[in-house]
C-alpha cells in the first residue's frame, strides 16, 4: 500500500496564505508549529509536512476506507533518512523529496521501494491532468508487470481510493496533482 502527494512551489506561493492566523493551529501539531516557526525556510516547512500528512492520510484511507478531515491528528517527525507520521496507532514511513520546483511525498508501512514518477503538465486543466497522469501510470504498469493496457484498469472506491485491477489481483496506488505537477506510485 502506498499514498503520495505533491505540492507544486510556484502554485502554492500563489495561491496560499500560510500566514494567516490559525492557519498553522487548524493543521499542524504543536511540535510542528514549532518546526516551522525555527525553520530557516518556514514556507518549505510548512509545505513539506503538508505533503507527508497528506501521503499517510491517503495510505490510511487504503487500509481504514473511510474519508476525513483530521490533519492535525497525523503527527509528522523526520529522521536523517525518512519521515514518520503517526495518527492513532497508525505509523508508517514517507520519503520526500523537495526540488526547486515541487515537493513530492511517499508513504508506505514499511521501508520499501515502489513505482513512481513525477510529472509536469503543459496544462492545469484537472480532466488533462487526471489522463494524463492515468496513461503514464498504465504504461509503468505494463512495464512493472509485464502485462498490456488492455489487461489493467484504474479502478476506484466509494471513497475516492484508487487501485490498479491486473487479471490476477488488484495493486494499490496513489495519484496526485497540484499546480502543473503530478506524480503517481504503485506499491
Amino acid at each position: 500500500m502506498v499514498g503520495n502527494d505533491i505540492v507544486d512551489i510556484n502554485e502554492a506561493k500563489h495561491a496560499s496564505n500560510w500566514q494567516r492566523p490559525r492557519f498553522l493551529e487548524k493543521l499542524f501539531t504543536n511540535e510542528e508549529q514549532i518546526r516551522i516557526q525555527n525553520a530557516s525556510n518556514p514556507f518549505l516547512t510548512v509545505w513539506h509536512l503538508w505533503s507527508m500528512k497528506e501521503a499517510a492520510y491517503k495510505l490510511y484511507t487504503q487500509l481504514y476506507p473511510s474519508k476525513f478531515y483530521n490533519p492535525k491528528g497525523f503527527a509528522c517527525s523526520t529522521t536523517k533518512d525518512f519521515g514518520i507520521v503517526k495518527f492513532k496507532t497508525f505509523t508508517c514511513y514517507v520519503t520526500t523529496q523537495i526540488t526547486s520546483e515541487y515537493i513530492i511525498s511517499e508513504a508506505r508501512l514499511n521501508v520499501e521501494s515502489i513505482t513512481s514518477k513525477v510529472i509536469k503538465f503543459e496544462h492545469k486543466s484537472p480532466q488533462k491532468q487526471s489522463k494524463t497522469i492515468r496513461k503514464a501510470l498504465i504504461e509503468a504498469g505494463t512495464d512493472r508487470f509485464n502485462i498490456s493496457t488492455e489487461n489493467m484498469k484504474i479502478l476506484s472506491s466509494k471513497h475516492g481510493v484508487p487501485s490498479l485491477q491486473l487479471p490476477s489481483k488488484t495493486v494499490p496506488l496513489s495519484i496526485t496533482h497540484h499546480g502543473y505537477y503530478g506524480a503517481f506510485a504503485i506499491s
